[in-house]
């Protein structure tokens, strides 16, 4: 790192805070982050093996949540590993590449797993309200169409935003208030001017990533509602509705966070607070979305059952 004539600075490396400052409050922290971090991992790789393993569920519900199990894992690794590294070798440094390629990486995981959250309403959509015609609809080749566009999109959308942000060169400081390289808290020390990636992150961020995915969930729910309303009995609207209830709850999750972390004005919390909501966004769902599937899903927990008296008559 060294500085410029206007005490700025140009950075080749960043130090990254940490989760608190407070070392008192840095173990009571690190073990619960690190705990669900495990629980996330070991959580969504055993949705992975139980879809890959049990034929009964190798179908298009199944296929875009094994999808999402992997975006959840990568998501968690890409951001909670500094957090081990710094508890490990108290090593709180960052390259300037791996800082802007840890951002790119992260900015797509989350577009992706929106859009694949998007794909998941469709699929949801067929099924309840086209059902004769699901398994000609959501057909292998339609699913892995939508899975590989997801993936596409997530990488490619991202891209200009972080093209501009990585010309940034001129720093107030190159110390970041956060537990990974994140925009939020970057653009923050930044003193070239950012008019030009305000309105691409505002025209990307918030209505590509963002708003577009969920516009198309949300006209999902609404026929997917209406089909359910106007099914006659009881049970059959508790069927039907059960059938999304997984999914709902995981979109519900995902976008509260992502707007209490994001798109909540500055005025309304802190660079600590948004932390926070960040902290539970990369730590928490992750960990919660394979709990949430098994626990509500009769599926999963067959598959599950099946599983263990596979390897009792092994044993």
């Amino acid at each position: 790192m060294y500085s410029s004539p206007l005490n700025h600075t140009m950075v080749t490396f960043f130090y990254i805070k940490g989760i608190t400052d407070v070392s008192e409050l840095q173990i009571l922290i690190l073990i619960p982050v690190l705990l669900m971090y495990f629980i996330t991992l070991g959580g969504n790789m055993i949705i992975l093996l139980l879809i890959c393993l049990d034929h009964h569920l190798h179908n298009p519900m199944y296929f875009f949540l094994a999808n999402l199990s992997i975006v959840d894992m990568s998501s968690s690794t890409i951001t909670l590993h500094k957090v081990l590294i710094i508890f490990i070798t108290g090593d709180h440094m960052v390259s300037y590449p791996a800082c802007i390629t840890q951002m790119y990486i992260f900015a797509s995981l989350i577009g992706h797993e929106l859009l694949l959250l998007s794909a998941m309403s469709y699929d949801r959509y067929v099924a309840i309200c086209n059902p004769l015609r699901y398994h000609m609809i959501m057909n292998s080749r339609v699913c892995l169409l939508l899975a590989v566009s997801c993936y596409l999109m997530g990488f490619i959308q991202v891209l200009p935003a972080i093209t501009i942000f990585s010309s940034f060169t001129c720093y107030t400081s190159n110390e970041i208030n956060h537990f990974f390289c994140d925009m939020v808290p970057l653009i923050k020390i930044i003193c070239n001017d950012t008019s030009v990636f305000d309105i691409v992150f505002l025209f990307q961020g918030i209505f590509v990533i963002t708003l577009l995915p969920f516009l198309f969930t949300f006209i999902s729910y609404i026929f997917i509602i209406s089909t359910i309303l106007r099914i006659h009995s009881n049970t059959g609207k508790r069927k039907a509705f059960f059938t999304c209830s997984s999914h709902l709850t995981v979109v519900i999750l995902l976008y509260s966070t992502l707007v209490s972390q994001y798109l909540t004005p500055t005025s309304l919390g802190t660079l600590n607070a948004k932390k926070m909501f960040s902290l539970f966004n990369t730590a928490a769902v992750p960990m919660l979305n394979p709990l949430i599937y098994s626990l509500k899903n009769k599926d999963v927990k067959s598959a599950v059952k099946r599983r263990l008296g596979f390897c009792k008559i092994i044993g």
